[in-house]
């Protein structure tokens, strides 16, 4: 009862990224920018698709969902760390926390299974070309993407509600810059052992689940595209399913790292760089990969930015410039008909 009594914790700390006043406005300049373009950039996939009736496919549906889940998973804990360094306060209310971590899992995972749905539709279009209309038709889209949701918020509201029944005492001191789940464990006075076997297990299945399906989709991809008669064609396939894997391989790599390895092994700042990569940089390159580098996605966005010239002009400038930059690149994705291309070349 006395240890309860000591554990009515009202607000944590966020200790950042760096304790060193000289290192702040480094980091906002940083973090803000890359802040901006982040959600920019995604934004504006999802405007694209939506304002082009052409890319209204699967394999844009479900780039659409990936760039607003990218958005918001990158808006639960930057802007956040952005105020922090700004007011030069590091407090968040306990509500603000756990609110913070819920929505950071959900959409999280929601972009660990939305990257293995994207694997699967690219699998079924360059391996199974004659049966793709029956097996993403739109209703099995609607599916796949709702039951991504439905298990991704219930995955997070899981370990929302474990999180809120730990007692937490004296030290509300959080080496992080936002309320992940492992230092809050790591803050617990109470038993964290249930909350420990929930993380393992449900962190097995929404991390190891995705990722063998897209390990398995792009064996057989990569087994296919070696038939292609044509070396161009190789080529252009290997460039755009490896800058595909890069991603995902850097984004999988930094969360497993973190919340498959034995408790033992987290420290703060280990923990912190590598949610620097899975929570800001993956999402701010997902707009280059998947669309910068696309002939349709380029030709649908050079037509929406001028139609919209009058809004979009002062915030888009960096987007218009890589479109440029990318315009001359010749190892470029050419959306999903060119999957079927593969098949007949």
């Amino acid at each position: 009862m006395e240890r309860r009594n000591h554990s009515s914790v009202s607000e944590f700390l966020l200790l950042g990224l760096s304790e060193r006043p000289e290192q702040q406005p480094l980091l906002f300049g940083i973090f803000l920018s890359m802040y901006l373009v982040t959600v920019m950039g995604n934004l504006l996939i999802v405007l694209a698709i939506g304002f082009d009736p052409h890319l209204h496919t699967p394999m844009y549906f479900f780039l659409a969902n990936l760039s607003f889940a990218d958005a918001c998973f990158s808006s639960t804990t930057v802007p956040k760390m952005l105020v922090n360094i700004h007011t030069k306060s590091q407090t968040i209310p306990y509500g603000g926390c756990l609110a913070q971590m819920h929505f950071f899992m959900m959409f999280g995972a929601l972009d660990d299974f939305l990257l293995g749905v994207m694997a699967y539709d690219r699998y079924v279009a360059i391996c199974r070309p004659l049966h793709y209309a029956t097996l993403m038709s739109p209703h099995v889209c609607v599916l796949l993407l709702s039951a991504c949701w439905v298990l991704t918020n219930l995955a997070a509201l899981l370990h929302t509600l474990l999180m809120a029944k730990l007692s937490f005492c004296a030290d509300n001191t959080i080496h992080h810059f936002f309320c992940d789940l492992i230092p809050l464990l790591q803050l617990s006075c109470s038993d964290t052992h249930t909350n420990q076997v929930a993380l393992f297990i449900v962190g097995s299945m929404i991390l190891t689940a995705p990722l063998s399906l897209v390990i398995l989709s792009y064996v057989h991809i990569i087994s296919t595209i070696l038939r292609v008669p044509t070396s161009s064609g190789r080529q252009k396939a290997f460039s755009t399913c490896g800058s595909h894997l890069t991603v995902v391989f850097l984004f999988y790599g930094a969360a497993i790292g973190v919340y498959l390895c034995p408790p033992s092994s987290h420290s703060g700042g280990k923990d912190s760089i590598a949610a620097v990569f899975y929570t800001v940089v993956t999402p701010m390159l997902n707009p280059f990969i998947y669309s910068f580098r696309n002939k349709d996605m380029k030709r649908t966005l050079n037509r929406f930015l001028k139609k919209q010239l009058w809004f979009s002009l002062p915030i888009c400038l960096p987007f218009l410039a890589a479109l440029m930059g990318v315009e001359e690149m010749g190892q470029i994705e050419e959306g999903e008909s060119n999957y079927l291309e593969l098949q007949t070349r």
